[in-house]
């Protein structure tokens, strides 16, 4: 019997165990154009946080007993599509669960680069489209510029900083702890600070930015957009990707500096990865080339099983990932 995450109750602050349920899934023979979809990877994303509160968004919220939703990465055991045929790998977004009946319009065949499948749900997949079109297209980093991006050990945030230096840009990547520190430095940051140290990040960047930054690529918000804004170079340009330090208090942190953007005339602007989807040939036309050269890396962080799937989401807000977070079904 096929099973699936849903939302059994809307969190208030941090979710827990207790606003999850795993549920068994009907079994239903296939209308015409549909495909049934053995689950192999499934994805968990900050983004779906946001999903969780019952508020009016960019995307509807989760349904309350209904399964969730998410990317995942399964072959095609049963088709009734002239679209697909068994056997064949597909990535869909009918995730949080081991199996997937859906229409053969929502999934997509895999695209032909020289790459684990998992890959497609990160670095060459979602997180890798934000930061391609949130760094180039958003914040228009060019060679030369100094770039900050917070998270640099996420999905999002590694990605942003190996683009930024196939680029020629100067980056400085923010990240928690000794081992993700080294390993933000191995893909080729310039910089990188422990936010955890001790050390404000606004006087660390200092430090290390002495003569500003140009391209602020931000997933956290809170302490270090203030950071960014404090050592904005005139004309900067600030990527707003997500702000995971309020997802679950809801509380923003006071930005001190956030007058400064008025006589450095910078710019903050937000940006959905899915208002660049159209141009989807672009970044794997650039991703592809890269990853030929040798100029990419990835990291995930595994977990096995579709019963850990609420324990990978719930470490993305205590630093339990270095680069993808994944589930292995």
């Amino acid at each position: 019997m096929a099973r699936a995450w849903s939302l059994k109750s809307r969190p208030q602050g941090m979710p827990t165990m207790d606003n999850f349920e795993l549920v068994e899934l009907g079994t239903r023979d296939l209308k015409d154009g549909e495909i049934r979809v053995a689950n192999s990877w499934l994805s968990v994303d900050p983004y779906m946080r946001g999903r969780m509160n019952d508020v009016k968004s960019y995307t509807p919220p989760f349904e309350l007993g209904a399964p969730m939703q998410g990317g995942a990465i399964g072959k095609v055991i049963e088709s009734r599509s002239d679209t697909y045929k068994e056997g064949e790998m597909v990535q869909h977004f009918a995730g949080w669960r081991d199996e997937a009946v859906l229409p053969a319009d929502q999934a997509q065949s895999l695209p032909q680069l020289d790459v684990d499948p998992q890959a497609y749900l990160g670095q060459l997949g979602m997180p890798g489209m934000t930061a391609y079109f949130g760094l180039l297209e958003v914040a228009g980093a060019k060679e030369g510029d100094t770039v900050f991006v917070s998270a640099a050990a996420g999905a999002v945030g590694s990605t942003v900083v190996q683009i930024a230096k196939a680029k020629g840009c100067r980056v400085i990547g923010s990240a928690g702890g000794a081992e993700k520190c080294a390993w933000v430095e191995s893909l080729g940051a310039d910089a990188v600070i422990d936010y955890k140290s001790g050390t404000p990040v606004v006087k660390a960047l200092g430090e290390v930015a002495r003569t500003g930054i140009d391209v602020y690529f931000d997933n956290v918000g809170g302490e270090h957009l203030d950071a960014a804004l404090a050592h904005g170079n005139q004309g900067a340009r600030f990527a707003i990707c997500g702000m995971i330090d309020v997802y679950n208090s809801g509380k923003a942190t006071e930005l001190r500096y956030l007058a400064r953007l008025i006589g450095m005339r910078m710019r903050v602007q937000g940006f959905i990865v899915s208002d660049y989807m159209d141009r989807a040939a672009e970044f794997y036309r650039d991703m592809g080339g890269w990853l030929k050269d040798g100029k990419l890396k990835r990291n995930e962080t595994v977990f096995d099983g579709l019963d850990a799937m609420p324990d990978a989401f719930l470490g993305l807000f205590t630093g339990g990932n270095t680069g993808k977070m994944l589930v292995r079904v």
